[in-house]
């Protein structure tokens, strides 16, 4: 089973969907864009057989359910997707941020203080983070062979 991700990959996925980087190709297989715009990542979702792939950083070298995975169960309707968060979290640099502050929890305080000048409390975003967190462990997701082999 993989591990459940970091708080920030919760809103990394929602303001990908925001800036519509996230492409659903067929009922198994997505694309999802990086906040850069400098990487493709693929993501293959068998919602029957609670299996995943997805060829990000967190999936294949630390073992959590990466944010594109997120981000495509969202856009599948089976994660919750608050379209009120997710717009306050758009153009946001993820990429940019971690590398800059390497502390996740810190990069969430960053982009809180940004949602919270568009109007989005951090009570309502750590609300949304932990029904998200909550709907994806009951899930119990499996990775799941790279592509061509699911």
């Amino acid at each position: 089973m993989l591990k459940m991700p970091p708080r920030i990959k919760v809103l990394e996925a929602a303001g990908s969907l925001a800036d519509g980087r996230v492409e659903i190709l067929d009922d198994k297989r997505a694309r999802v864009v990086s906040s850069l715009g400098d990487k493709t990542y693929t993501v293959i979702v068998d919602a029957e057989k609670r299996l995943v792939y997805s060829d990000d950083n967190g999936t294949k070298y630390r073992g959590y359910v990466g944010y594109p995975i997120i981000a495509v169960l969202m856009k599948k309707g089976m994660l919750p997707y608050n379209e009120r968060v997710a717009n306050a979290l758009k153009g946001i640099k993820w990429k940019t941020l971690n590398e800059k502050y390497k502390k996740y929890w810190l990069v969430e305080k960053i982009v809180k203080n940004i949602a919270q000048r568009k109007g989005v409390p951090s009570e309502e975003i750590d609300r949304y983070v932990e029904t998200v967190l909550s709907q994806l462990k009951q899930l119990e997701l499996r990775l799941a062979e790279p592509p061509g082999n699911i």
